[in-house]
């Protein structure tokens, strides 16, 4: 007996639908190589940048540079598995484990923060709240013990107050900080990150100050980053250049947090005047670009380990750029001019790649 399957025109069309993106896509991605290559490697040469820069676009690498020293020492060279200390890029994960406490109903972003640490009843901190805490607006100055403005009224970059979130997370899940975000690191697919108190590895980038021609190691790493006047929920998290991308991509797609607490995160919740960086909008430890191209990113700081951690969730693409060496005598600005310069980078050809796709999808269909 002969029997014949006959596709659908719905099918038909979904299959040359497929077939035509995937080719649009692919001239895209060599378009975007190309361009990635040029510029990117032009920063590399200019500023003798020794750190890891890598460009992601789900499982695809667009462009990955190692270039320099993890050790300048023994003058091992950095590679894929070199473990940076990624400083405030650390704030996310602690609000997203915030979060998880919420989505179990054992906080509430809105609670007042005096619920859960004693230090904060009957004083003039009683009414900040957690969500102040979140998006810097409690006014919580990092030295001295006042405030520097009425809660909720104005952004303070604070890193006491996400020290003090992960004095929350451990009260109500009844885990130290360590065990809940190792517990997030492995819901994320991250492999090679840890804490500055946890790690454990061989491969540390470590930090430096001057250059790679005289670079003075910063002593007693990573374990300073646990800290007081960093501590790690602020920004004690080592991680990695895949690891990060792996952590952008789990997050953004729905596999940490609900639907509605991922709005909650990423939606703007304050404003910021970065020193560097300029005007942005700001979430729940996360900033965002004004306008186009949609964007979420961090930048972090501390002492010899500059870094930058970007996704565009229109593309699914990571920008990641890490270093483990700053010239401090040239001011922070300069120190971040790399990674400054190539979020301009991406910027402008994640719009470019945009239109573009937008252009040959219309020229395709009108032929």
């Amino acid at each position: 007996m002969l029997t014949f399957s006959c596709k659908s025109e719905a099918e038909k069309r979904a299959e040359e639908t497929a077939s035509r993106n995937s080719i649009i896509d692919s001239t895209i991605s060599q378009f975007q190589k190309k361009l990635l290559t040029e510029q990117i490697d032009s920063v590399f040469s200019r500023y003798h940048f020794n750190g890891s820069v890598a460009v992601i676009k789900s499982d695809e690498i667009l462009y990955e540079k190692h270039n320099g020293f993890e050790n300048f020492e023994t003058q091992k060279k950095l590679d894929t598995s070199s473990v940076f200390a990624i400083a405030s890029l650390s704030k996310q994960f602690t609000a997203v484990l915030v979060l998880l406490q919420e989505e179990q109903g054992k906080l509430n972003t809105n609670d007042q923060v005096s619920q859960y640490l004693t230090a904060f009843q009957g004083n003039q901190f009683k009414n900040i709240t957690i969500k102040e805490l979140l998006n810097h607006t409690s006014g919580i100055s990092d030295f001295g013990d006042g405030l520097l403005s009425e809660p909720g009224k104005e952004f303070h970059y604070s890193n006491k107050g996400f020290r003090l979130l992960g004095q929350i997370i451990e009260k109500v899940s009844g885990k130290s900080y360590d065990e809940n975000v190792t517990v997030l690191f492995a819901k994320a697919g991250m492999i090679n990150s840890s804490t500055a108190t946890s790690f454990k590895g061989s491969n540390l980038a470590g930090a430096h100050t001057g250059n790679a021609d005289n670079a003075q190691k910063v002593q007693n790493m990573p374990k300073r980053l646990a800290e007081a006047s960093i501590s790690v929920p602020a920004g004690g998290i080592l991680s990695t250049v895949n690891d990060l991308h792996r952590w952008n991509t789990a997050l953004y797609n729905g596999k940490i947090l609900k639907p509605e607490t991922l709005n909650k995160f990423s939606a703007k919740s304050s404003e910021r005047n970065h020193q560097i960086l300029g005007k942005m909008d700001y979430g729940f430890g996360i900033m965002m670009n004004i306008g186009k191209p949609n964007a979420y990113f961090h930048t972090g700081y501390v002492k010899g380990a500059p870094s930058l951690l970007i996704y565009y969730p229109e593309s699914q693409t990571s920008a990641i750029i890490l270093s483990n060496i700053a010239d401090e005598m040239k001011g922070k600005n300069a120190v971040f001019n790399p990674h400054k310069e190539i979020k301009r980078i991406t910027d402008a050809i994640q719009n470019t790649v945009i239109d573009l796709r937008k252009e040959m999808i219309k020229s395709d269909l009108e032929k």
